[in-house]
């Protein structure tokens, strides 16, 4: 019978094959397309396959090295981003893309120990505002709101 050795490596190749297996199931539903011309079912199926096949290697490593037990949940970020993101999907139609993103990033932010509020990170905060909402609403054209319906009667 075969020791897991590394159960790290164990829990997280199975993490990734139940998720790569899952983005796989859900994509069937969805016209694969081909390379050249990828229906919406393509880069899920694609994905999954690769992260299934990631996980694979991971539960291969998992019986062959050494590895630490897995530790305790980190309660506080799991809650934190879980939560931030939840409350960015809340407030993405009511208060708009930049303002939902500016609450994600600094809820993410506030459960790091060495988070300080200052002109560096204001900056920081500002310019990965910008550049998403340049890249995904300008040059992609997602239709995402730059103002939402909570501010809708004040522009």
């Amino acid at each position: 019978m075969m020791k897991i050795t590394n159960p790290k490596d164990f829990w997280a190749g199975t993490l990734y094959i139940l998720f790569g297996l899952g983005a796989v199931l859900t994509a069937r539903s969805y016209p694969f397309g081909s390379a050249t011309r990828m229906g919406p079912g393509y880069f899920p199926t694609i994905l999954g396959v690769i992260l299934a096949l990631l996980g694979l290697l991971s539960l291969f490593r998992a019986f062959r090295s050494d590895g630490e037990p897995v530790g305790s949940i980190a309660w506080k970020p799991l809650l934190a981003i879980t939560g931030g993101t939840a409350l960015f999907a809340f407030l993405l139609q009511r208060t708009g893309l930049p303002l939902a993103l500016a609450v994600l990033i600094l809820i993410s932010a506030a459960i790091s120990e060495n988070f300080k509020i200052g002109w560096r990170p204001a900056l920081a905060l500002t310019s990965l505002i910008a550049f998403c909402v340049i890249v995904f609403v300008k040059l992609l054209g997602v239709p995402l709101p730059l103002v939402g319906s909570w501010f809708s009667g004040l522009v």
